[in-house]
């Protein structure tokens, strides 16, 4: 199996920044998805170019963060401050509310694409925010974006129930919902973004154990994933008290574990990139 161990919110913080490298360098991370409005990106960028060895991708923000274009160019979508609304389904709403705010969902996200152009790091994926992109209005501009920017990738999120239930049986109810709705988002998109020659994996993990990515919760999954490809994300930060979902110490401990890394390489698991992904195709 190829594995991509991706981390989200890089550029949030220092802390978060600082927790990114560590699990790149001294544990199994991969990947990490950049939040280009975040407010430690700066730094994240400079990181990212001397550290060619991690991918980088796209983290879009359109809830929960600040955008990139200026609060009077965005008035439909942001407030006063160039800040989204946290909650998303009000960003949703106010996403498709008029053809105004349609038009500045179009800028906004081509803004992002742009910014993160400027950095100069190869765009490896594309995923967002709270998985906001998979809104079925969003989601066709951001492949559209992705392909205009040589994307090797993007994240179609696609946990595996049972094996997320069998991790840690907690939340059932709202684990099951939550995989029955983006196991449909794939299905929907699949075909699109292979048509667009993008590379997904079959299975990504993360979304039924945010917030809880312990060392037993991994282990239980690379010992009993049974797919050719699969990306699992986690939200590592060096420091404590965050939201309930990430970033946290946590996740930064599972991605640095002696054990972890003792299954992968037991299991002969390779770990890549979406880039990786995308080299061994064409050659193929």
């Amino acid at each position: 199996m190829q594995l991509i161990v991706n981390a989200d919110d890089f550029g949030l913080s220092h802390s978060v920044n600082s927790a990114i490298l560590q699990a790149h360098e001294r544990g199994i991370l991969t990947s990490a998805s950049l939040m280009i409005t975040g407010l430690a990106v700066d730094e994240a960028v400079d990181l990212a170019r001397s550290t060619p060895t991690l991918a980088v991708g796209l983290h879009l923000v359109m809830v929960n963060g600040h955008a990139a274009s200026l609060p009077g160019k965005i008035p439909h979508l942001v407030d006063r401050e160039g800040r989204f609304p946290d909650n998303p389904l009000v960003s949703g709403l106010r996403a498709i509310s008029s053809a105004a705010a349609r038009e500045e969902t179009r800028r906004e996200l081509e803004a992002q694409f742009a910014r993160f152009a400027t950095t100069g790091l190869a765009l490896d994926h594309v995923d967002s925010h709270l998985h906001y992109y998979v809104h079925p209005f969003i989601f066709p501009i951001v492949l559209h974006l992705a392909v205009r920017h040589n994307a090797a990738g993007i994240r179609l999120p696609h946990d595996q129930l049972s094996l997320g239930l069998k991790s840690d049986p907690s939340r059932p109810i709202r684990k099951t919902a939550l995989a029955g709705v983006f196991s449909m988002f794939k299905r929907v998109y699949l075909p699109k973004v292979q048509q667009a020659g993008l590379v997904v994996a079959e299975r990504v993990f993360g979304l039924l154990g945010s917030g809880a990515m312990t060392e037993n919760y991994m282990i239980n999954l690379l010992n009993n994933v049974q797919v050719a490809t699969a990306e699992i994300y986690f939200h590592p930060d060096t420091e404590g008290g965050g939201p309930d979902l990430g970033p946290n110490p946590g996740d930064l401990a599972t991605l640095l574990s002696s054990p972890v890394r003792l299954v992968i390489d037991q299991k002969g698991i390779q770990l890549s990139s979406y880039s990786r992904m995308s080299a061994q195709i064409r050659c193929l």
